[in-house]
């Protein structure tokens, strides 16, 4: 297995080494490179011994000694040095398999990388992992992992995710246990299927592996209009929300909480204020929505202390999606006294269906058919999560220039997780309005 080499950064230990691009990583420490998991392993070692091909197949051996924490310049084909590793399973509750058909091809890819996990907090399930390969995440001494649970009891979540591997769960958790790697767990709550008491059963097990089982985060099944065919499943109604929501409190207040959680999500499908920001503590599930808004309060109102007022009024629109648009209001009121007036506008999901309530899953046309013609103010806020990352496309692929020039105001993307810099941002654009 030897990987190509596209670039080699000005002044690294490769380039004082004279290594090219073209040119292929053999091997390291005489070990095969895997992916990127094996080679920042090997190349944190202070002795590295390299093998490299030419782009005549000759090879060269280098002995490289360095600090733990210098790097070695070079980049390859593929962040993760080898092909993302798609997933196994068929789950009853997917929201990919729910999409309408023929958008960009990037919205149907299924990952399921553990690697993934370990660089960015994406959740796994492990259903894809060898006995070999997940004897070698042990090695590799892989934490933390982000793995999707849904149920520990082995039957339910094989029937939730339809695969044969999917009953292994608390093996492979138990191994994580026994050797001192942490993971942060997930379920997917499906009334009828893993609520009641197997939700009960799944943190009762979960919460036995402490400390390398750090949280677990609750959250609701999300049901489009786009399910033509698939598994029969209930929407989550209100009463069920209020269920998970108290069963998951009570959890927490018999073992001393921080670790289940509700997403905000759940405590809005249930009409329940959202928790304060000190119940959260870490933050460790902020990527399912656990204590988003709390934490980007916190960082807003913070910032908010350093401003001075706008010497003219600024009015600005806001679109979200119905499910936080009363918390968000509410928030950026805290403005009116800085001479900045963000109105919010919910936007009601029809292109999903309207029980998907998030900003992130609001698209452009939805905002167009709803207000055309009625934004308010100078100009439009819309949080950066209905963006494609980094990038101006919207999931039914309009751009944002478009949606601009359709609604005939500027619509601005600001920061959808951080507080103090959506205060930055949006005193900026403010101040660009005033012409200052």
């Amino acid at each position: 297995m030897k990987h190509r080499v596209v670039t080699v950064d000005p002044g690294s230990i490769a380039e004082e080494l004279g290594i090219m691009p073209g040119w292929k990583l053999v091997s390291m420490n005489g070990q095969i490179v895997r992916d990127v998991i094996d080679y920042e392993l090997f190349s944190g070692d202070e002795l590295v011994t390299a093998v490299f091909e030419d782009e005549n197949g000759g090879e060269t051996e280098f002995r490289i000694e360095k600090e733990p924490w210098e790097t070695l310049g070079l980049g390859f084909e593929t962040g993760l040095m080898s092909p993302v590793r798609q997933c196994s399973n068929h789950c009853v509750f997917c929201f990919i398999d729910q999409m309408p058909k023929g958008f960009r091809g990037t919205l149907y890819f299924k990952d399921d990388d553990w690697r993934l996990s370990l660089i960015m907090g994406n959740y796994v399930t492990l259903t894809n992992v060898s006995d070999t390969e997940f004897a070698r995440m042990i090695a590799r001494r892989v934490s933390p992992l982000y793995i999707s649970v849904h149920a520990t009891d082995g039957g339910v979540r094989r029937a939730m995710m339809r695969s044969k591997n999917a009953d292994r769960i608390m093996e492979r958790l138990t191994a994580l246990h026994e050797n001192g790697l942490s993971f942060h767990a997930q379920i997917v709550l499906c009334p009828g299927l893993n609520d009641g008491a197997i939700l009960e059963k799944s943190l009762s097990e979960l919460a036995s592996l402490r400390p390398e089982a750090a949280s677990v985060a609750v959250v609701p099944l999300g049901l489009t209009k786009h399910r033509e065919g698939l598994y029969p499943l209930s929407p989550m109604t209100r009463e069920d929300a209020r269920t998970a929501v108290a069963a998951v409190e009570a959890f927490n207040e018999k073992e001393g909480g921080g670790f289940a959680f509700c997403s905000d999500e759940m405590y809005l499908r249930a009409g329940l204020p959202l928790p304060p920001y000190e119940y959260y503590g870490g933050f460790d599930q902020i990527e399912n929505g656990v204590g988003l808004f709390r934490l980007l309060e916190d960082g807003f109102v913070y910032a908010l202390g350093e401003m001075a007022p706008l010497p003219r009024r600024v009015v600005i629109s806001s679109f979200c999606g119905t499910a936080i648009a009363g918390y968000m209001q509410e928030l950026f009121d805290r403005l009116i006294p800085y001479n900045v007036s963000v109105r919010v506008h919910p936007v009601r999901n029809d292109f999903f269906g309207e029980s998907v309530t998030v900003s992130g899953l609001v698209t452009a046309g939805d905002i167009i058919a709803q207000y055309r013609g009625k934004a308010e103010g100078s100009a439009v806020i819309i949080p950066s999560t209905m963006l494609r990352e980094k990038d101006d496309i919207f999931l039914d692929g309009m751009r944002l220039p478009v949606l601009s020039r359709e609604m005939g105001i500027n619509v601005v993307p600001v920061t959808a997780d951080d507080g103090e810099a959506l205060v930055s941002e949006i005193f900026e654009l403010s101040e660009r309005l005033l012409g200052k």
